[in-house]
């Protein structure tokens, strides 16, 4: 009987991550699994994989799709929307021309294909911002505008996160099981609470 009272509650949920190439979509998936950050870019066209996460006394299975950013794959990518609980909406913060990507393309789209899913917006490669170059940094997108589009674009969470230093990458995935949690046991589509911004 002790055994049945400690026993952990399980839950899943499909976890899509989406953004321009090269963005670092892929990195912040293999950090997460593996721990390790690849040197070499390899491009994606779909990838999946599963991994359990434990938030509150709770496992939650996350089943993570990886997607590919290029416009040669636009016809394709929707293929993984499917039966989605979150969608992760990534851009990196190293060119400002790439913002207006996330409203005119990405957010279009997400909500074209998978309208009832929640999205948390991840600003990917914060560690440039360590990088001693004027002319580099005029060009990043900073934190403020990070947040600003996320409240215009009625993100659930903001965070800004890098998968070469580690951070943050650990927080996007268990608030991403938190949220899945309260999705199982809500009556509605997505938890109360609206769009909020989660900084990390």
């Amino acid at each position: 009987m002790a055994n049945n009272i400690n026993r952990k509650k399980e839950y899943g949920g499909k976890v899509v991550v989406v953004g321009d190439g090269a963005c670092g979509k892929t990195c912040l998936l293999e950090v997460f699994k593996k721990n390790e950050f690849p040197e070499e870019y390899i491009p994606t066209v779909v990838d999946n994989f599963v991994k359990t996460v434990d938030v509150d006394e709770n496992n939650v299975a996350l089943t993570l799709w990886d997607t590919a950013g290029q416009e040669d794959f636009d016809s394709v990518r929707p293929l993984s929307y499917r039966d989605t609980s979150l969608i992760l909406l990534c851009y990196s913060i190293e060119n400002k021309k790439l913002l207006s990507n996330i409203k005119d393309k990405w957010l279009f789209e997400i909500r074209n294909y998978c309208p009832e899913a929640g999205f948390y917006l991840v600003a990917l490669k914060s560690d440039i911002r360590e990088i001693d170059d004027n002319d580099v940094k005029s060009r990043l997108i900073s934190t403020e505008e990070g947040v600003s589009l996320s409240k215009e674009i009625e993100a659930i969470k903001f965070f800004e996160c890098s998968a070469k230093t580690g951070m943050n990458v650990d927080i996007i995935f268990e608030e991403a099981a938190k949220y899945i949690v309260e999705l199982d046991k809500s009556d509605t589509t997505k938890p109360e609470g609206g769009a909020c911004c989660g900084i990390c």
